[in-house]
């Protein structure tokens, strides 16, 4: 991980970009305006994500003129994710906001994240409204994945891929792992935070060309089956294994049991019939399926060390009587939006 600056901003904003030549200059010029507007310390990390066209010395250009710029450069193109993923590392702001370079996501617009987020949620993500893009390559994917991700994750935010504003802590806690930058708002739903959105619109790109097609729909599937995975039984494989291994063992026995009660009963040979040999198959079946979920719980555990993952975030501390915000901000902000929801749900 690396080493956090001392000096804490307000607002931190990390940008991947690649090959956005056509967009840096106007996208620093219009997110410079709308912090500054607001009065609020900022820093902007942007991240090169081994562009092949001078975005990487519009930065440089833009670095040594705006000291709020922390230009953060990649030794080869890693993906959205992975430039997320090591802005955030960067990072020193009591908020961060994670958004594109492109102009689809309104700096105007980050403001109201922020406000929002001075409520003391975890995570405000922006709900983009009237969307120009193309109904069958972009709207209508993004549509049946953000219903399956609430489905799988439940967590109850519309568009999960859209801006977003994260509580400094939390967003530098997060261990993104390629293609997770769509499920920000589901892992921090997961981890126990609030979340909640804000309506945004979501124009057209300012320049240059989209770098996604239909083709990633496939890996969002993938990604939200892993959601799932990781999520259930309290994410605690062995539950999910042990369950299944126990039903094909049920199975088996029933299948065994009834053919036994023949054999000595009813005098039929159950040695070369077909639900003889399904039983067998069943108990290997369930034997493989306790297997894998010891293998994957000490595997799971394992990665838990390694990485210092917690499944859980702090709401406020509490010494001598006064509550004490857990991460960096102000003096203690009190209960969060979303406790008592939370406290039903449990």
């Amino acid at each position: 991980m690396a080493k956090k600056r001392q000096d804490a901003v307000e607002v931190s904003v990390v940008t991947p970009m690649h090959n956005e030549e056509l967009c840096v200059r106007e996208f620093h010029r219009r997110i410079s305006a709308a912090l500054s507007g607001m009065g609020v310390s900022f820093e902007l990390v942007l991240v090169n994500d081994g562009s092949t066209d001078s975005t990487g010395d519009i930065i440089r250009e833009l670095s040594a003129k705006d000291p709020n710029i922390l230009g953060v450069f990649l030794t080869r193109n890693r993906g959205q994710c992975t430039a997320i993923y090591a802005g955030l590392q960067h990072t020193r702001g009591r908020y961060v906001v994670v958004m594109d370079a492109d102009l689809q996501h309104r700096p105007e617009e980050v403001p109201l994240l922020i406000e929002e987020m001075r409520k003391g949620w975890d995570l405000v993500s922006g709900l983009r409204r009237n969307r120009e893009e193309s109904l069958i390559l972009r709207r209508l994917p993004s549509r049946v994945a953000n219903w399956l991700l609430r489905a799988t994750s439940k967590c109850q935010a519309h568009d999960m891929g859209g801006l977003s504003c994260l509580r400094g802590d939390v967003a530098r806690s997060l261990n993104l792992r390629e293609g997770q930058h769509r499920l920000i708002p589901a892992l921090v739903h997961g981890m126990g935070g609030a979340v909640t959105e804000v309506p945004t619109s979501a124009p057209p790109r300012f320049a240059g060309q989209s770098h996604y097609g239909l083709g990633r729909s496939v890996d969002v599937l993938f990604d939200i089956v892993m959601l799932w995975f990781q999520n259930s039984f309290k994410q605690r494989p062995l539950y999910l294994f042990g369950r299944i291994s126990l039903l094909f063992f049920a199975a088996a026995s029933l299948v065994m049991a009834w053919l036994l009660y023949e054999k000595f009963f009813l005098g039929e040979h159950m040695g070369t019939r077909p639900p003889f040999f399904g039983a067998i198959l069943f108990y290997v079946a369930s034997l493989g399926f306790i297997s894998l979920g010891f293998i994957l719980e000490l595997l799971k555990n394992t990665l838990d060390s390694v990485t210092g993952a917690k499944p859980y975030l702090v709401r406020e501390l509490v010494r001598n009587g006064r509550a004490q915000a857990p991460g960096p901000g102000p003096e203690g902000s009190g209960p969060r939006p979303g406790d008592q929801a939370a406290k039903g749900d449990s």
